[in-house]
This record gives C-alpha cells, structure tokens and sequence, in this order.
C-alpha cells in the first residue's frame, strides 16, 4: 500500500505562497480601481444642478454604482479568501480538502489558489 502524502512540501507550499501574494497585490489594486470608480459617481460636480432633464443618466447611475459596490464586495471577499489561504500556508495545511482531507490537485491550485476543496469534495455536494 502507498502512503498517500498529507501535506505540500515546503517547496511547494513557497510556490503557492507567492503565486497567492501576486494575485493578492492584483486584488487588491483591483479593489482600488472600484472603489475610485464608486467614489467618482459621488462627486460634487454641477452635473445634477444643470436644468435638463436626466431621468434616463440617473438611472444609470444608479445600476452603475449598483454594479461598483457588488464588484467591491466580491473582491473583498476574494481578498480575504487569499490571505486565508496565506494562514493555511504558514499552518502547513494549505491544499488538503477540508472534506477528504486528501490533497488538491496542484493544478486546480494554480488556477483556484483559495480552493479548500477538491473537484471530488465539490462534485459531491452536487
């Protein structure tokens, strides 16, 4: 019988780890670009003294910051799933299914580097 292995080597676990600090530091500037892009529809600008009716450019506006904050949020929560992942590096527990408790492949990692489950544990909650 062939002992499964339980844990990513150090090696690999030092791949991850950077490949999830790239995609943190481009979240993050991601989240910067949303945020700005929500706070420039909150200007101060003459755009809503001016006497023409905009019913149509209001309502844009609205769905727009509608769409800004839904982006936010889902980006916040793919930054703090990323340095959960990070603490999973540091506790050596990075890419064991929290269900099978067997390994993630390493490829669905590097594609999914938050991933906690494994496309067999997803398949099964189906």
């Amino acid at each position: 019988m062939v002992d499964e292995q339980i844990r990513f080597s150090d090696a690999d676990l030092a791949e991850f780890k950077q490949l999830i600090l790239n995609k943190l530091d481009k979240a993050k500037n991601d989240l910067d670009l949303i945020k700005s892009a929500y706070m420039n529809d909150l200007n101060n600008g003459t755009d809503d003294t001016s006497p023409t009716f905009k019913a149509f450019e209001e309502g844009s506006e609205t769905m727009s910051k509608e769409a800004n904050s839904q982006l936010a949020i889902r980006q916040e929560k793919f930054i703090r799933d990323l340095r959960n992942a990070l603490v999973r590096i540091e506790n050596k527990t990075y890419g064991v299914c929290k269900v099978t408790g067997k390994l993630i492949n390493k490829d669905r990692l590097r594609i999914v580097p938050h991933a906690t489950m494994s496309i067999e544990a997803k398949n099964l909650q189906r």
